[in-house]
């Protein structure tokens, strides 16, 4: 923002706006935008009723949670942020020291797996589905508080057969790649 100050009014303005253009912003990132300490970001979401970012997040997800049909909401891995059903949705999993390896910090595959797994079910159009196929890759490992970011692609449909893609990503690196076969089952 260069060393011009703008008045705190204009800065809410603006913050306001950074926060519906992107709600996944962290108060340190606001920080960095508007040149200003974290205590003016936190003492300007509170004047303006702008929750914190996980309540942010969840406010978001829940909105997409009612769209899921092939499994629960609730059984989803991480956030779902944005769900187009039938064709693509991204989640967020902030990882933890619990997720990880005791020694290295590293997280465990399964969680990562599990993220893309159950975006992967919840991004198709279908009541039940089962995973037949999963050919994943493990890119680059991720270490204990990093924050995952899981899109999916709905890239075919061929009979009860949904394809998908869905990749992980760590501040823009690719940290993970699936490509699932999911089979729905008419029950």
């Amino acid at each position: 923002m260069g060393n011009k100050k703008i008045s705190k009014k204009e800065r809410q303005r603006k913050l306001t706006k950074r926060l519906t253009e992107d709600p996944f912003l962290t108060d340190e990132e606001l920080m960095d935008i508007f040149g200003v300490s974290i205590q003016t970001i936190r003492l300007d979401r509170l004047e303006l009723g702008i929750p914190e970012l996980r309540e942010r997040v969840k406010q978001v997800a829940e909105l997409n949670y009612s769209k899921v049909r092939a499994i629960k909401g609730t059984e989803i891995i991480g956030e779902l942020v944005d769900l187009n059903l039938g064709e693509n949705g991204i989640s967020i999993l902030a990882t933890n020291k619990d997720m990880a390896f005791k020694k290295t910090h590293i997280i465990r595959g399964h969680h990562i797996f599990a993220q893309a797994e159950s975006l992967a079910m919840a991004v198709i159009d279908a009541d039940v589905a089962l995973t037949g196929v999963a050919n994943i890759k493990y890119n680059n490992p991720v270490k204990a508080g990093q924050k995952l970011i899981a899109k999916a692609q709905v890239v075919r449909k061929r009979g009860n057969k949904y394809f998908v893609h869905v990749f992980i990503y760590v501040e823009q690196e690719q940290v993970f790649r699936g490509k699932f076969i999911l089979v729905s089952i008419d029950e």
